[in-house]
């Protein structure tokens, strides 16, 4: 095949880009890694991470993802910041479009990651002092305190029971008169004593000083605005694939998620999509470290198959 600049360029440095460069650079490939922003993808703005093997007493996200960029960078990794603009994947070699250049590459591995719907009422501000999108992540942090979950679907009321296992007190608090999750899991919400469900209600702000202290609330029916006092807010209204530069080059599920198969291979052949980019049952940074290290030896299968 025509050269390339690279036999490898992997989009996005989470937990998943970073092992997958890990792996690459180990096999000795000609690999870049590109990051628009900072190394570390989601688990950067995590206060602290309990439940990823190896660190029994925990680790903060931040460190977490600095230990795995020195661990790529010494193992000769390469990673520069840029924003990737479009993907060119008509031709064998795949063209990867920057803002002030293009390059290409034998292979591609897409983990540009998926941020959570926002809902405009000062997640930012208090991102990782009380506001969260993961109740595994985050949920032993609310031990015995009073939280409030945002959402009506599956995963809102999934996460609110898991809540329970930790938290005292769980106000679910959802637009509508009725649940949209599946009705074995309405069942156990209802069932649950800890569990209180605010309905026709939507959240209209946070408020506190060092953390969230409590939260706005008001009922879309009367208008009637209250202030309900917690010390956490789970938002769940959905999650957002990163992949506006796509352009339909690969195939997505209904929401946008890359459809992948088991060695991460997504419908163009040589391009592989890992983590919360792709269609995955589950967004942990085990599982993504898991997805990067198939896309490597994967990524590395074919750039040979190429060579022979």
């Amino acid at each position: 095949m025509a050269e390339t600049d690279y036999d490898l360029v992997i989009i996005g440095a989470g937990p998943a880009g970073l092992t997958a460069g890990i792996y690459a650079a180990r096999a000795r490939m000609n690999v870049l890694l590109l990051e628009k922003a900072v190394p570390g993808g989601q688990i950067l703005v995590t206060d602290w991470i309990e439940n990823y093997s190896g660190f029994p007493e925990g680790i903060s996200g931040f460190d977490l993802a600095e230990k795995m960029k020195n661990q790529a960078e010494q193992l000769g990794l390469k990673i520069e910041t840029a924003e990737v603009h479009s993907l060119n994947l008509s031709a064998t070699k795949k063209e990867i479009i920057l803002k002030d250049k293009s390059i290409t590459a034998k292979s591609l591995i897409i983990a540009s990651g998926a941020s959570p719907s926002k809902l405009g009422i000062g997640e930012e501000k208090f991102m990782g002092k009380g506001i969260s999108f993961c109740a595994t992540c985050d949920g032993p942090f609310f031990k015995d305190k009073i939280v409030v979950a945002v959402g009506g679907g599956d995963t809102a009321v999934q996460e609110s029971i898991f809540l329970t296992k930790f938290a005292k007190k769980v106000y679910l608090i959802h637009r509508r008169d009725e649940l949209r999750a599946t009705k074995i899991l309405q069942e156990r919400a209802f069932e649950n004593d800890k569990i209180e469900i605010v309905w026709d209600t939507v959240a209209t702000g946070i408020d506190g000083f060092f953390g969230v202290e409590s939260v706005k609330i008001k009922n879309v029916k009367t208008d009637v605005e209250t202030a309900i006092k917690a010390d956490g807010c789970f938002i769940w209204v959905g999650i957002l694939p990163n992949t506006s530069f796509l352009n339909d080059s690969v195939k997505t599920d209904e929401a946008g998620f890359i459809q992948a198969d088991k060695n991460m291979q997504a419908s163009v052949p040589g391009v592989f999509a890992i983590g919360d980019v792709r269609d995955t049952p589950l967004r942990q940074v085990s599982t993504a470290v898991g997805d990067g290290a198939i896309a490597a030896v994967s990524a590395e299968h074919f750039v040979e198959g190429l060579n022979s």
